[in-house]
């Protein structure tokens, strides 16, 4: 059984910098596309960034330049880095998973296992 784990989030001032944690816990995670989510207050959840089994990344152009996608294998774990975050930023972060696929996956039915999500406020 596959397990997603966020960690990382809390409370941050807009301008600093923040990174996100997704580990992964049984299957073998050099396989496993991982995309991050994200839900703000009183919206649905919208894709944020993917990195495929391959180290494709793909980042929505909402966050682009800002936020960046990358896998440590050896340690089984993603990184979402967020530089320069804004309030726009506050949401539920979540981790998403499923074997093989690619970065650019951004649909929510595409990935099989999810984490339970770390919250992100950014403070003006």
């Amino acid at each position: 059984q596959v397990q997603l784990v966020e960690s990382g989030g809390g409370l941050v001032q807009a301008g600093d910098s923040l990174r996100l944690s997704c580990a992964c816990s049984g299957g073998t995670f050099s396989t496993y596309t991982i995309g991050w989510f994200r839900q703000p207050p009183g919206k649905v959840r919208e894709f944020v960034a993917g990195i495929g089994w391959s180290n494709d990344t793909y980042v929505e152009d909402s966050v682009k330049g800002r936020f960046t996608i990358s896998r440590d294998n050896a340690k089984n774990v993603v990184f979402l880095q967020m530089k320069s975050p804004k309030p726009e930023d506050t949401a539920v972060y979540y981790c998403a998973g499923r074997l093989g696929g690619s970065g650019w996956f951004m649909g929510e039915g595409l990935y099989d296992f999810w984490g339970q999500g770390t919250q992100v406020t950014v403070s003006s």
